[in-house]
């Protein structure tokens, strides 16, 4: 009787694994991703879904040009199967963490393969995937290397792929419409991290730092902008937590606009996907237009 029952249950087991949602790609070997930064992060969570792991090198509230990997850090990289950055001049130190992680099977992907590069000055613009158009370039690159790196997962690439352009879109929709007949294209910053996204819509944008957020105006500088903004009647400036939120405070104060929060850098505690940020940051350009 013992024997009969045992047989029946075990011969239950291949059911109950194929009615559990996910138990298959559970039980297979999940892509390890390592991301230089959040946006990269999440842009490969989007893509990647259920078949991918993924982690983050650069810690919040810090900038990536800044960063510098520390021995802890390397613990990412050496299990990682792809680690993908941004590229554009933002991550130089990228090849060199890898190859002291001694990981020699990780395959680098640079997101931003295929754009044009701008440049504001002699820097090169690294901020491609504030733009909806570069975000969706940096989704499609990291696609392909996930479906390489996982032919068996092609089909959820896809898949996810091209929700995550769909939404995108669905923003950048939204925005055309809400900023359609504006006389106003300009918009005030706290650094120069729009250009892509000016390039995606025909906008300009004002800002207190340069590309890469360093250093803060001069007394001059900060005059002939607060200058700008009367003459512009400027309603909105812009701020980030991590480009002189004090300076933008200042400017905003001086020439009687109030200060909105734009996101450049993800932060997973704010809990919003990736979308959300892209919709929310068009949303609030759309209305500083009015």
């Amino acid at each position: 009787m013992q024997r009969r029952s045992l047989l029946a249950a075990m011969a239950l087991i291949p059911v109950f694994q194929m009615a559990v949602p996910g138990a298959a790609i559970a039980a297979e070997k999940k892509v390890k991703v390592a991301a230089t930064f959040d946006a990269m992060a999440e842009i490969a969570k989007a893509v990647g879904g259920n078949r991918v792991t993924v982690s983050t090198l650069i810690p919040p509230g810090v900038e990536p040009h800044e960063y510098s990997p520390r021995p802890g850090d390397m613990r990412g990289l050496a299990g990682a199967d792809l680690v993908i950055k941004n590229g554009l001049g933002l991550e130089p130190w990228t090849e060199k963490a890898l190859k002291a992680s001694g990981n020699g099977r990780a395959k680098i992907v640079v997101a931003s393969q295929g754009v044009t590069p701008m440049k504001i000055g002699a820097a090169i613009d690294p901020h491609l995937w504030i733009s909806p158009s570069g975000a969706i370039l940096e989704a499609e690159n990291i696609a392909k290397a996930l479906e390489a790196a996982d032919p068996a997962g092609a089909a959820v690439y896809k898949k996810n792929l091209a929700a995550f352009a769909s939404g995108i879109k669905a923003a950048s929709d939204a925005f055309r419409k809400a900023a359609a007949g504006s006389k106003n294209r300009t918009f005030v910053t706290g650094h120069a991290a729009f250009g892509y996204l000016c390039r995606d819509f025909g906008l300009k944008q004002v800002s207190v730092e340069n590309v890469y957020a360093e250093g803060e105006p001069s007394a001059r500088q900060l005059a002939e902008l607060v200058s700008f903004c009367r003459k512009n009647h400027v309603k909105t400036v812009f701020a980030e937590e991590l480009a002189s939120p004090a300076v933008s405070r200042t400017l905003a104060r001086e020439c009687g606009a109030k200060v909105v929060p734009i996101y450049t850098m993800e932060s997973p505690e704010d809990k919003l996907s990736f979308t959300a940020r892209m919709s929310q940051n068009l949303k609030h350009i759309a209305e500083s237009f009015r």
